[in-house]
């Protein structure tokens, strides 16, 4: 009875210091920096941690054998998500989500961005830029964009003219656009945007002249380098604030998106300086031993040097990046979240790129390094998705109240403060998406639904097909399962699935589709 009433009494102790710390961080007067750092097709066990002790357990499969010691750093003194998903594995819908905190149906993308489609952010509704810079922070974007509508506004040279009329009328790119000054731009105050593909010939805008030698806002400039390193040292000229680029009474928000390492995978867009020290034939002889999985195409893998190349490269400018903070004295207050966009099948099942349901295009990295504010060294199983950023994000910076009705997101700041919450309850699956398809992504199981064909506006379609994945015994997921194998299973999976489409007012759930199969809510 003793032992009980003192177990009663620590918890009730850990408790209030909990809360106080909670408190205190909300009052806090000087609010904590953001850093939210996010790679294009990033695969969630694309670094070097993933190998060692204190993480290895964690793993479902194999990690990767590539080299992070950057990442690697900060994921040893962060926290560690280690079921992160994207629930729409494709770059627009992804940033949508993480940028709104809202699923497609609401901010607008339900598809990639680019010439010849309408989806576009909306922007009427707020973004994490635009909460930011209304709470008092000012607010930076560097890199890849790619959330809104491509239109013909840009002359015969590519600068913006914001008109289809002469000298307008010319489109800038297939996928991805500028982003101008006003509503599209949500409250970024510092812009500096590389638009295209092209790893080493960005097409890149910027609202500081001094950066594009000396060009206005929306004028094209061809740097002809690598994105990740120009990026980076732009960056850390903001940082440095020599040309008041800042207010630096102000903490600042900064989001960087770094194109690598998404595709092209070659030569041209390759550090390959990277990809001589650690990957060649002359470092590594046979492509069996970067792609360790057993689901993979082995003629198409020869790309994951490239890949991992590239991989390393991002990871030395993010390294330059933190370096800079550090000796600012402000990295232990800034709250630095490294996370993706989506995975990267990287040859499994024969596949490249992304735009599917498997976990390895569905699983993205996420860690939180904040030293003055989270303990470090930790890893947590809850399953985290991409409109959970937003919510948790601002709340961990002290701006709850911040927080919009509008977001669908959850905000598990509590659950890293380690207050408990009757009112929270971790979910149990994530709802997961193609624009044909949707199913749950849980710790155990990933179910999916897919339609004959894109439809998410048509009523009637057939599916083509429902099973199920077991993620722990088959991890790689080489065996689909027929949802009447496992009954009891299937039917939970189904009920938080129908749930889930209501919640976020899914087309699916409107045109109550498949409703033999999906079980609604009554």
């Amino acid at each position: 009875m003793l032992k009980h009433r003192l177990g009663l009494i620590l918890i009730i102790v850990l408790q209030f210091f909990n809360c106080y710390s909670f408190q205190k961080i909300e009052s806090l007067e000087v609010k904590p920096n953001v850093l939210i750092i996010y790679p294009d097709q990033l695969r969630r066990y694309s670094a070097g941690f993933w190998s060692e002790s204190q993480y290895i357990n964690d793993v479902v499969g194999k990690p990767d054998p590539v080299l992070t010691p950057n990442i690697d750093k900060i994921a040893k003194k962060g926290v560690v998500f280690t079921n992160a998903i994207s629930n729409f594995p494709l770059c627009s819908p992804a940033r949508g989500m993480l940028l709104s905190g809202m699923y497609p149906e609401q901010n607008g993308i339900w598809n990639n961005c680019r010439t010849g489609r309408t989806e576009s952010l909306k922007d009427d509704i707020p973004t994490i830029t635009d909460l930011f810079f209304q709470a008092g922070y000012n607010t930076a974007y560097f890199g890849k964009c790619h959330w809104l509508k491509n239109d013909p506004l840009f002359d015969a040279n590519g600068n913006y003219v914001g008109t289809i009329n002469s000298p307008g009328g010319q489109f800038l790119n297939t996928y991805d656009t500028y982003v101008p000054p006003g509503k599209s731009r949500h409250h970024i105050e510092y812009f500096y945007q590389s638009v295209k593909d092209d790893h080493f010939s960005p097409m890149v805008f910027s609202s500081d002249p001094n950066t594009i030698n000396g060009k206005n806002d929306g004028e094209l400039h061809l740097p002809k380098a690598f994105t990740p390193k120009i990026e980076s040292e732009k960056i850390i000229q903001y940082l440095k604030n020599d040309k008041a680029q800042r207010d630096s009474n102000k903490p600042f928000f900064i989001m960087w998106s770094i194109n690598p390492p998404h595709n092209p995978w070659d030569e041209k867009n390759t550090d390959m300086e990277m990809f001589h020290k650690y990957y060649d034939e002359t470092k590594v002889s046979n492509i069996n031993s970067l792609v360790i999985r057993e689901n993979v195409n082995l003629e198409m893998a020869n790309y994951a040097r490239y890949y991992y190349a590239n991989v390393t490269s991002i990871d030395r400018y993010i390294g330059m990046v933190l370096d800079e903070l550090e000796k600012m004295g402000v990295l232990d207050n800034t709250i630095v979240i490294l996370s993706s966009d989506h995975g990267e099948m990287l040859a499994s099942h024969g596949k490249e790129g992304k735009n599917t349901l498997e976990t390895e295009a569905l699983a993205v990295p996420f860690i939180i390094h904040w030293p003055k504010g989270l303990e470090g060294g930790k890893a947590t199983d809850v399953l985290f998705s991409v409109p959970d950023v937003l919510p948790t994000t601002m709340a961990l910076a002290g701006l709850r109240q911040h927080i919009p009705g509008t977001v669908q997101g959850i905000d598990f700041s509590k659950k890293l403060f380690g207050i408990e919450n009757d009112l929270f309850k971790e979910p149990e699956g994530v709802l997961i998406m193609l624009n044909n398809s949707r199913g749950i992504h849980s710790k155990n199981y990933t179910l999916c639904l897919s339609e004959k064909k894109s439809s998410r506006d048509k009523k009637n379609v057939e599916l083509l097909d429902v099973y199920l994945y077991d993620n722990i015994k088959d991890p790689y997921q080489l065996k689909k399962i027929p949802i009447e194998d496992i009954p009891e299973v299937a039917n939970k999976l189904l009920r938080i699935l129908g749930k889930e489409l209501k919640r976020t007012n899914d087309p699916w759930y409107n045109k109550a589709k498949h409703k033999d199969i999906i079980i609604y809510p009554s």
